[in-house]
């Protein structure tokens, strides 16, 4: 049978998953993160009063889950690693359980013919990092460094591709300038900076894994498109302007070693250019990742600003641009994200034009929705919303290979429903469902239809 969209040889089929978002932190002996500290202090800030404490239970059910990505016909599995697991407190004795269970993981996914994609860090700072600064102090970078080492020593041996970050930019946003993780300040001087010493921890995990092993290492960011709203070049000014902050910040020193010429200029315009050291520009320029993950979920939408910002305000990347909403957009109604299919490709082809056709791969791309029990019909929640969803991203990250872009994978956020940090698990996104009183998974329609695909390494209309 003729397949209709053919996918290259040896692609990636699989899914995207955390520490956090599916362990559960009060499994065997580990120290605290952020997401511990912060749910004991503000448990109302989470979506029915539910933290990180039992999550999905991958701890205690990391081999049935296993069993059904195999079923489903994952031949790849990206996880992470939590910090304050394997290393309590940031820095000090490695915890014994901590690398057995990974080592457990990672033996079980490889039996299964599952090659382990293992990430390092996904927003779960440990506490007593945090309370020297995070990210702002430099010794916090030392010790991270240290746990990499550590985990490329542990498990190296046995894992092939690590990525050093997952979506840097959200810890900045969401910590630093926009109230919506720990610490919750909102500062940009300190969230650039944040941003920029992530950069230069990035930086040097590459440059330690380069020297010592012989896989892949990369870095998983969300890259969000910035569209204009129009042609005038007021628009096109705040869509670059956007792009700047919220692409190119990581992106470019990742992929190209260096930072862009006009985000460095408005930066110093403003008074907000970060702390650097002298051998930080060979660091990034000597240090450039090998492949690249790129989180796709919704494009940025953007117009000329209405209004002259407030001058007593706290500077904000906001003041160059407003945020647009395209009048018949279709929309993700439960995230309040919308739907552009083509963003996938659009992406892909910025990366084969302007950063060297660099391998990259979908690292996550999904679709949440809420009550999804609504959707059960003989035992099964018939999600066809979500087949259209990454059938409709699919084919366009077909067409983006059929031009000449690297595409290496596609991973779904996520196998089973998780815990999703603010919002716990008000929206679902798995292939698999999970109830929270008994822990039961039940294969949901996608992941029958994934499945075929994965099998045929495509799929027709």
């Amino acid at each position: 049978m003729t397949v209709e969209y053919q996918f290259p040889k040896d692609f990636w089929w699989g899914s995207a998953a955390s520490a956090t978002q599916m362990e559960g932190s009060k499994n065997g002996v580990s120290g605290e993160t952020i997401w511990d500290h912060w749910f004991q202090t503000e448990p109302n800030r989470f979506f029915e009063g539910v933290g990180p404490d039992n999550t999905s239970d991958f701890y205690n059910r990391y081999k049935e889950d296993i069993k059904n990505m195999k079923t489903i016909g994952h031949n790849s599995f990206r996880l992470s690693i939590s910090w304050a697991r394997l290393i309590p407190g940031g820095e000090g004795d490695v915890n014994q359980e901590a690398v057995e269970f990974y080592g457990k993981v990672i033996d079980e996914l490889l039996a299964n013919d599952i090659e382990p994609f293992i990430n390092l860090f996904h927003f779960d700072m440990p506490i007593e990092m945090q309370e020297k600064g995070g990210w702002e102090n430099r010794s916090v970078i030392d010790a991270y460094v240290n746990y990499s080492k550590t985990a490329f020593n542990l498990f190296g041996d046995r894992v092939k591709t690590w990525f050093t970050f997952n979506e840097p930019i959200v810890p900045v946003e969401g910590g630093y300038l926009y109230d919506f993780h720990h610490p919750n300040v909102v500062d940009a001087k300190r969230a650039i900076q944040v941003a920029y010493n992530t950069m230069i921890a990035h930086a040097k995990v590459v440059e330690a894994y380069q020297k010592a092993y012989d896989g892949k290492i990369g870095i998983v960011l969300n890259l969000t498109p910035s569209y204009p709203r129009s042609q005038n070049p007021a628009d096109l000014k705040a869509a670059h302007i956007c792009d700047l902050f919220f692409n190119r910040s990581f992106l470019d020193p990742a992929v190209k070693g260096e930072y862009p010429e006009d985000l460095i200029k408005l930066l110093e315009e403003h008074g907000q250019l970060p702390e650097t050291q002298d051998e930080d520009i060979e660091l990034l320029k000597n240090n450039i990742v090998d492949l690249l993950g790129v989180n796709y979920y919704q494009p940025r939408r953007v117009k000329a600003k209405e209004t002259l910002p407030n001058p007593y305000s706290p500077f904000m990347p906001d003041w160059f641009f407003d945020n647009y909403e395209m009048p018949g957009r279709k929309m993700n109604v439960y995230r309040g994200w919308e739907i552009y299919e083509q963003g996938i490709y659009d992406i892909m082809i910025n990366l084969k034009d302007n950063y060297g056709n660099i391998d990259s791969f979908i690292s996550e791309n999904g679709m949440g929705v809420q009550d999804e029990g609504r959707f059960l019909k003989d035992g099964r929640i018939q999600d066809d919303y979500r087949i259209d969803f990454i059938k409709g991203h699919l084919k366009w990250l077909h067409k983006a290979a059929e031009e000449g872009c690297n595409v290496k994978g596609y991973h779904l956020w996520t196998f089973m429903d998780n815990w999703s940090w603010m919002n716990a698990y008000k929206n679902r996104y798995g292939f698999y469902s999970v109830d929270l009183k008994t822990g039961e998974r039940t294969a949901k329609k996608s992941a029958f239809w994934f499945a075929d695909v994965s099998n045929q390494n495509g799929f027709n209309d």
